[in-house]
């Protein structure tokens, strides 16, 4: 019997509720599908930085690579500076664990509403690979005279060709192996970021010809892949982009596939430690509420179990959601539309882990 570490971090706000309901929907997965977990906790976020001025130590991350996957509920507190946590945690993580892929479904369920007129689940069901761990996000740059009127603030892109190739390289791999339309789309802004985007570009195209020629290549510009995701997001299969792009196009495949209570990602290191996680925040003001939507976190859970190799107990999950959505017992994904429905946190999470026993 399989057995398999899954590092459990709860976070901030509302991050411990939806992710008690993620792993109790794993566990009812584990337990059909015939294998075991351990699941050590974390309690790294904005508590802990109040109570103790620890952000993440060196010494997490020594225990984090001993999972064969972290389960992150949501990171984000209001008495904490923004981008304390962010850069202490989450990037942290993602930069000691070379996560250098963040992959990102956006695919619409039935049953649920996108603003996009007259789309449906047909219409968006497309994949996000952004890469995660260079680019502007690395923090180089600087400034000086700050305060003045004569301030200078510096960010700067930086990518290596081994960054670039890599990234590259799980796309390509992804679109074989995701097996849809097998088309690849590049975003970028090669009219303006003429030295990075050039590199992205001549990379993507001999990288694709030399060793995925089953694989249709395609190019956008980035403010040109925002406007199609709108008017036609049927025409992607996988885009592929950098870290500043790729965090943008992002959010907005978040919106068209019905919003933040339903969209999951992975922060994935192919040959080590990934993480998954809901896409929306720890959003605060319903902490203890039991009417945040787990499902976003439920879909990461299925996302981390296909990563560690349990394919069938993730495909089971899914299931086991639009089951949930297709008995219309919910009349829509917000907390308020939760509440008025007569559901909550746990119950959803309760209703979801009896189906993966049945679908």
């Amino acid at each position: 019997m399989a057995k398999y570490t899954i590092g459990l971090f709860p976070g901030d706000g509302t991050g411990p509720e939806v992710l008690r309901e993620g792993i109790k929907v794993v566990r009812a997965a584990a337990q059909r599908f015939g294998f075991t977990l351990e699941t050590p906790e974390f309690d790294f976020g904005g508590d802990r930085y109040l109570r103790t001025g620890e952000v993440l130590p060196d010494s997490a991350i020594d225990e984090f690579r001993k999972c064969s996957a972290i389960y992150l509920g949501a990171i984000g507190h209001p008495d904490v500076k923004p981008g304390i946590l962010e850069k202490g945690i989450l990037l942290k993580t993602r930069f000691e664990l070379d996560q250098y892929i963040n992959l990102r479904p956006v695919k619409l369920y039935p049953h649920v509403d996108t603003p996009l007129k007259d789309k449906g689940p047909a219409d968006i069901d497309f994949v996000v690979v952004r890469e995660n761990t260079a680019g502007l996000y690395t923090g180089l740059g600087g400034v000086q005279r700050k305060g003045t009127p004569y301030e200078v603030a510096i960010q700067e892109m930086v990518y290596t060709r081994y960054e670039v190739d890599r990234c590259l390289q799980y796309a390509f791999e992804y679109t074989r192996k995701r097996n849809k339309n097998k088309t690849l789309t590049l975003c970028g802004k090669t009219n303006v970021l003429t030295f990075v985007y050039d590199l992205w570009e001549r990379a993507f195209h001999e990288m694709g010809a030399k060793d995925f020629p089953d694989i249709k290549r395609d190019y956008a510009h980035v403010d040109a892949t925002t406007m199609w995701m709108v008017k036609n997001p049927e025409w992607f299969d996988v885009i592929v982009t950098g870290n500043m792009f790729g965090d943008i196009i992002t959010d907005l495949g978040a919106m068209i596939q019905g919003g933040m209570g339903i969209a999951a990602g992975g922060n994935i290191n192919p040959k080590g430690v990934s993480m998954f996680e809901p896409i929306g925040g720890s959003a605060p003001k319903y902490t203890n509420l039991n009417v945040i939507n787990p499902l976003a976190c439920i879909f990461a859970g299925q996302m981390l179990l296909e990563h560690i190799g349990e394919t069938e107990a993730g495909l089971c999950i899914e299931r086991a959601v639009v089951a949930l959505l297709e008995s219309r017992v919910l009349s829509g994904l917000s907390a308020k539309e939760i509440k008025e429905c007569g559901m909550s946190t746990t119950k959803i999470g309760d209703i979801v882990a009896e189906y993966v026993t049945k679908v």
